[in-house]
């Protein structure tokens, strides 16, 4: 098993950062791989022009790689935001015009996992009041993603780097998909399981692993500390993956970590080329 028996994605908002947008879907194929996924590229337009979307949309096709996950609008990312849907007023509003672009891009390019990123509390409103706003988006959310036939994701992010955001735990993400689910009553909202921000949190990954693996429908991985590729850290993430696929885990694994100082098409040594293609 190991690195060998998993299907990789290449998350081209943290790598192959040093090109242009339009030009990473082309270096992750030539690299090796045929799927990739996205943070959402415009951080300050949740309702891009169409000929932006376009051109992304061609970019990818040409390249020949499939797209098989996609951010909603989450403000700036990276950066100082957390996600949109939990904070009242101007950031609510960007994501719920986006929630149906997004939603349609996805569709076009076959991509049927959309991941929604709560947001960190803010002054000027109690967290019960951000709580209900973020159910009410995250319905929206979900129903959206039904309509294309897509999952919806609910990430746990971890508390260190990201102090203010209420999710930073696998049980507190799993607490949100179930409300998600009983609310809507479509069963779409699943867990995005990003191994490093776990690891981060001090979570014991072979329970979250044994726990959740069933409501788990995207993993992401980098190794700890320093978010670099598998290896640079001390993270085991050939074991984990194992667990994983041993749990009845087949999805796609999502490779978020940071190149280093080297040319992204150099972070990838540690998986030899014939196996990166999913």
């Amino acid at each position: 098993m190991g690195f060998a028996d998993q299907r990789f994605n290449v998350n081209l908002s943290i790598l192959f950062t040093e090109l242009p947008l339009l030009e990473r879907p082309a270096a992750a194929a030539a690299a090796g791989f045929t799927a990739v996924e996205l943070w959402w590229p415009w951080v300050d337009a949740p309702t891009p022009e169409q000929s932006e979307l376009d051109a992304l949309r061609a970019a990818i096709n040409d390249a020949g790689v499939r797209l098989t996950g996609l951010n909603f609008y989450a403000g700036q990312l990276p950066g100082p935001d957390r996600g949109a849907l939990s904070i009242p007023g101007e950031e609510s509003e960007k994501f719920r015009a986006n929630i149906d672009v997004a939603a349609d891009f996805a569709h076009s390019l076959g991509c049927t996992a959309l991941n929604a990123l709560y947001g960190n509390r803010v002054d000027g409103a109690s967290e019960q009041e951000q709580d209900e706003l973020a159910l009410e988006n995250l319905v929206l959310a979900a129903r959206a993603a039904d309509r294309v036939g897509a999952v919806l994701l609910i990430e746990a992010l971890n508390a260190p780097e990201s102090p203010k955001c209420p999710i930073v735990s696998a049980p507190k993400a799993i607490e949100i998909v179930d409300k998600v689910n009983a609310a809507t009553g479509l069963g779409n909202a699943k867990f995005l399981m990003d191994l490093y921000h776990l690891s981060m949190n001090g979570e014991d990954l072979t329970a979250v692993i044994s726990s959740y693996t069933d409501k788990t429908a995207h993993v992401q991985i980098a190794d700890n500390p320093g978010r670099g590729a598998p290896g640079t850290g001390s993270l085991p993430l050939e074991d984990l993956l194992d667990q994983l696929k041993k749990a009845g885990y087949e999805g796609y694994v999502g490779l978020e970590y940071k190149p280093g100082d080297a040319p992204s098409a150099e972070a990838f040594d540690w998986l030899p080329r014939e196996h990166r293609a999913a």
